[in-house]
C-alpha cells in the first residue's frame, strides 16, 4: 500500500529559542492524519535564508507534500516568501484579489491607514497559486515540482487553521490518493502503562498485522488507540471494531470512556446525560479543576460554580469548616474535605461537589504532612467519598494529578448512582 507522506517546516526564530510553543504542528499533524496522509517530519527552523533553504531540499526527498508556516509577515525579518521566489525560480507580482482584500481589512475592519509596507503582502511569486487567506492579510501559495507540492502559510495559528480547513485540505486529495486510515481509541484511568501493557499482553500479540496499538499515557490516564489503513473502508471499519470490542471487554475494570475525548468531558457527558449539576471546592487546586470544566463549551448546563478556599477563613466561613477541625486535623485532612464537599453541594444548590485539599509543593510540608499529600471528597447530598493521594511530582504536575484524580473519582460516583 502506497502511502502519501508529508513534512511540516516551522519558520520563526522565537521557535528555537522557546519564546513561542508552536501548536501548528501537531494540530496540522491530526488534521493530516485524518485524510490519510502520514507526516514524516516536523522540523523547525529559525530565520535564516541557508537553513530554510536546505529545510525545503531535504524534506523535498522524503515528503510528497512540504507545508511551511511562518514568516509571510511585512517585517524585515520575515524571508519565507522571497526565498520561495528564488526557491522556485519566479518573480514577484501583485496579486490584485489580494491587494483588494487587504485593502477592504485595513478600511472597513482596522478603520486605518493601510502603508506601503502592509500593500507588500499582496505580492507573491508569479510560480505560485494564491490561496485566498479569508481571516488575514498574507495569503497562502502553493507550488509544484517534481510530483510534490509546497505551500506556505501564515504563522499565525488562527490563519493557518483557516488556510488548512478551507483550502489545503479539500485541495489535497485531488492531488493524491491517500490510503483511508481509521483509529479507535479510548481512556483508562487507575492503572499505570507497564502494567496497563502487562494486563493485555496477550490482546496485543494477536493483533492483526495490520493494526497499531499505541499508548498513550497522561497524568494518571493511559489513552489506548487502534489504527488501521488501507483503501477498502468497509473490511477496515469491520475489522477494526471487532478488535476494539475485544480491548474493551480487556480492560472494562479500569475503562473510562471509549471515546478520543478528556476526562473532564467524559465528566460533562455523564452530568448532562443525567441532568446534574456540579460545584467544586478548591484549595491546594486554585480553580484549576474548574477552569478544565468551563474550558468546554456548554458547561453552564451543568456546571455551578466554585469556592477557591485557598485562605482557611474561607473554608470556615463559607464552606463551614470548623476553627476547630482546622485546629486539630488541619486544612490538608479527610474531615476537611468531607466538610466542604457536602457543604458546596448545599452552598451551590447541586447534585454533587468535589473538595480537594493539600500540598502541591516545593514548600509548606511537615514531617507528618510531606510534598504532595493530597484529601480529596467528592459527595452528592447522601453521602461524601474520600480519598488520599501520595503525588511525587513538581507543583504544577501535582495540581494537575489532583484534578485528574477528582474528575475520576466524581465520575465513578456518577456512574454507581446510575
Amino acid at each position: 500500500m502506497e502511502k502519501i507522506f508529508a513534512s511540516i517546516i516551522t519558520i520563526g526564530d522565537e521557535l528555537l529559542i522557546g519564546q513561542v510553543v508552536d501548536t501548528n504542528s501537531p494540530w496540522m499533524a491530526q488534521e493530516l492524519n485524518k485524510i490519510g496522509v502520514a507526516v514524516k517530519h516536523r522540523v523547525a527552523v529559525g530565520d535564516a535564508w541557508d537553513d530554510i533553504w536546505y529545510a525545503l531540499d531535504e524534506e523535498s526527498k522524503h515528503a510528497d507534500i512540504i507545508l511551511i508556516t511562518g514568516g509571510l509577515g511585512p517585517t524585515a525579518d520575515d524571508i519565507t516568501k522571497p526565498l520561495l521566489c528564488e526557491y522556485f525560480g519566479g518573480k514577484m507580482v501583485v496579486d490584485e484579489p489580494t491587494l483588494a482584500h487587504v485593502t477592504h481589512i485595513f478600511a472597513n475592519i482596522l478603520k486605518r491607514p493601510m502603508i506601503e509596507r502592509n500593500a507588500k503582502q499582496a505580492e507573491v511569486p508569479d510560480v505560485c497559486t494564491v490561496l485566498k487567506n479569508e481571516v488575514g492579510t498574507a495569503p497562502g501559495m502553493l507550488f509544484e515540482r517534481d510530483g510534490k507540492i509546497f505551500i506556505a502559510m501564515p504563522g499565525v495559528p488562527h490563519e493557518m487553521k483557516w488556510l488548512m480547513s478551507n483550502q489545503i485540505l479539500p485541495l489535497i486529495p485531488t492531488k493524491f490518493k491517500a490510503p483511508i486510515i481509521e483509529h479507535r481509541t479510548l481512556l483508562t484511568a487507575g492503572i499505570g502503562e507497564s502494567f496497563l501493557a502487562e494486563l493485555i499482553q496477550d490482546f496485543e500479540a494477536a493483533l492483526p498485522a495490520n493494526i497499531k496499538l499505541a499508548y498513550l499515557p497522561h497524568y494518571g490516564m493511559v489513552r489506548l488507540r487502534l489504527t488501521s489503513s488501507g483503501f477498502d473502508k468497509d473490511a477496515i471499519i469491520q475489522q477494526l471494531d471487532y478488535q476494539f470490542t475485544e480491548l474493551k471487554q480487556q480492560v472494562s475494570a479500569y475503562l473510562v470512556i471509549d471515546e478520543d475525548i478528556t476526562l473532564q468531558a467524559a465528566v460533562a457527558q455523564l452530568l448532562k446525560k443525567y441532568g446534574k449539576t456540579l460545584a467544586t471546592a478548591e484549595s491546594c487546586t486554585g480553580g484549576y479543576i474548574a477552569h478544565l470544566i468551563t474550558a468546554m463549551p456548554g458547561s453552564s448546563a451543568y456546571f455551578t460554580g466554585s469556592v477557591v478556599c485557598y485562605d482557611n477563613r474561607i473554608k470556615t466561613e463559607l464552606l463551614g469548616v470548623s476553627n476547630e477541625v482546622l485546629h486539630t486535623v488541619g486544612a490538608v485532612s479527610e474531615q476537611t474535605v468531607t466538610l466542604m464537599a457536602s457543604n458546596i453541594v448545599k452552598l451551590m444548590n447541586t447534585d454533587y461537589g468535589i473538595a480537594v485539599s493539600g500540598i502541591m509543593g516545593p514548600s509548606g510540608a511537615t514531617d507528618e504532612k510531606p510534598v504532595g499529600l493530597v484529601w480529596i471528597a467528592v459527595a452528592d447530598s447522601q453521602r461524601v467519598i474520600t480519598k488520599q493521594f501520595n503525588l511525587r511530582f513538581d507543583r504544577e504536575r501535582n495540581i494537575q494529578m489532583t484534578a485528574i484524580n477528582a474528575l475520576n473519582m466524581m465520575r465513578m460516583l456518577i456512574v454507581d448512582n446510575h
